[in-house]
């Protein structure tokens, strides 16, 4: 990866080349994430793009991606760092027979060479945080649903990511060698701390509109005409206007296409959409509601 990118619409079409189809919102906060070495908290409902923007900024500058799923419960052992307790009490027992005199070496260390031992770098198994703050190459630092976090993770989160180091006690601080470009992702399930938003750039992501969602049908469905790409955009989009439980996301419109263009379907009418909005809904409630939208209003 590059220390930089030329300017904003060098990043919009380096991600258009991954297939990422980014308006100048995108572009922009891409950018200065990069510049900036900040990190860019992308904040929207489920479905709106914001993992494929991290996979895609990977993509683009050569990084390697290393992601962080977050969820409830979630703690610093799978989030940071955690010493491998197997391999530690194996190194005690092998320790206790050296003294015993029972295996070659016996006597040489003593229990405080086997205990600086055991808090040495082979004995460390390192999670996807610490992972990208020691990484020498070019790194794309996914932390993805962070608003699954509990309060006081998502506080050693903030601590990672103020000064890009981390404290082991056993080691001393790890400081990072090349800054990570850091991508958050939130669902909006619940509200952010204000000192984690500080620290980040902000990028609210909201379904595309239509002729950006026939762009991204365009770019990733083989085979699929205009006039369809058009169709399935604007049916999508009158759905989402519906009080669904789970508006259909940009994934269930791609998937819709491709199960149009796979039945040889050019055009679609009112029961052709119904027969495959399953490909779109996946709440009972959600269909009936849908169904009945559509068959009362048609289709353009």
């Amino acid at each position: 990866m590059s220390d930089g990118f030329d300017d904003i619409g060098a990043v919009g079409a380096g991600l258009a080349a991954t297939g990422y189809l980014a308006d100048d919102a995108i572009a922009t906060a891409v950018y200065l994430a990069q510049a900036l070495r900040k990190p860019v908290l992308v904040e929207g409902p489920a479905g709106t793009g914001k993992t494929e923007l991290a996979k895609s900024v990977a993509a683009m500058t050569g990084a390697r991606l290393i992601r962080l799923q977050c969820y409830e419960g979630l703690d610093e052992s799978r989030a940071l760092y955690e010493w491998d307790y197997r391999k530690q009490l194996l190194r005690i027992q092998a320790g206790q027979r050296e003294q015993d005199g029972s295996s070659p070496g016996a006597g040489d260390q003593g229990w405080d060479g086997v205990e600086d031992d055991l808090f040495s770098e082979r004995f460390l198994l390192t999670r996807p945080l610490l992972e990208a703050i020691r990484a020498p190459d070019p790194v794309v630092l996914l932390v993805d649903e962070v608003d699954r976090l509990e309060v006081e993770t998502e506080a050693l989160l903030l601590e990672v990511l103020s000064d890009y180091q981390v404290s082991i006690p056993e080691l001393g601080t790890v400081a990072a060698t090349r800054i990570p470009l850091v991508v958050l992702t939130s669902n909006n399930t619940r509200e952010l701390s204000e000192a984690l938003k500080r620290r980040c750039l902000y990028l609210p992501l909201d379904y595309p509109d239509v002729e950006r969602e026939r762009a991204i049908v365009m770019a990733k469905v083989p085979d699929v005409s205009e006039r369809l790409a058009e169709q399935v955009a604007r049916v999508v989009r009158s759905l989402r206007a519906l009080d669904l439980q789970k508006p259909p996301s940009v994934s269930e419109t791609l998937d819709w296409a491709r199960t149009l263009v796979l039945l040889s379907i050019d055009h679609v009418d009112v029961e052709r959409a119904c027969h495959t909005l399953p490909l779109l809904l996946k709440h009972r409630g959600d269909l009936a509601k849908a169904t009945k939208s559509l068959t009362v209003s048609g289709i353009d």
